[in-house]
């Protein structure tokens, strides 16, 4: 069973296609056999992907710290749910837990989990696939960024390409699946 990370946020946007595109993301997984690993929260796109992967039949390891597991916070109707010390261990351990990683729309805490993954795609710390489902044009002005980067010199090209980017769920799974395949 391929085991695929998801980075995503606490809330579900204004736009009803972001939980539009957890819910794909989700069901895709499911149908595949993949296991979610994600942060193991019960609100927002991180509540309704894990939701709609178990409804399919899949398996779902949620991570938590903790603190917010004593929030009420946690999912607790999980495969399986592991309560860490810190956001430290939560990402260590996720990374560790998964073949591939993609991140949906969210804010800081998602975008560093997606940084800190791809930066080590680049150290060759890992060679995992890292995606990023540009719901909605979510990521538009972030991809822009990058591209700047890379013509400002500070992000070499081949760099640049270590983010798998669609705007379609199966697509993404698809490609990540394939070089999970390949070894990439």
């Amino acid at each position: 069973m391929k085991r695929i990370c998801v980075y995503c946020g606490s809330k579900v946007g204004i736009n009803g296609s972001y939980a539009e595109a957890a819910t794909a993301l989700g069901r895709s997984l499911a149908r595949r056999s993949c296991r979610l690993v994600y942060g193991g929260g019960s609100v927002g796109l991180m509540g309704r992907i894990a939701d709609v992967v178990l409804k399919g039949g899949g398996e779902v390891l949620g991570v938590i710290p903790r603190d917010l597991w004593q929030r009420e916070l946690g999912h607790r109707g999980l495969t399986e749910l592991v309560v860490v010390d810190d956001m430290h261990e939560r990402k260590a351990f996720m990374a560790e837990s998964a073949e591939a990683f993609v991140a949906l729309p969210g804010a800081y805490g998602t975008l560093e989990e997606l940084f800190e993954v791809i930066a080590w795609a680049q150290l060759e710390i890992h060679n995992k696939p890292v995606g990023l489902l540009n719901t909605n044009g979510y990521f538009d002005h972030l991809l822009s960024f990058l591209d700047h980067s890379v013509q400002e010199g500070f992000l070499r090209e081949h760099h640049r390409d270590l983010l798998r980017v669609e705007t379609d769920a199966e697509a993404l799974v698809d490609d990540l699946l394939a070089h999970m395949e390949a070894g990439r």
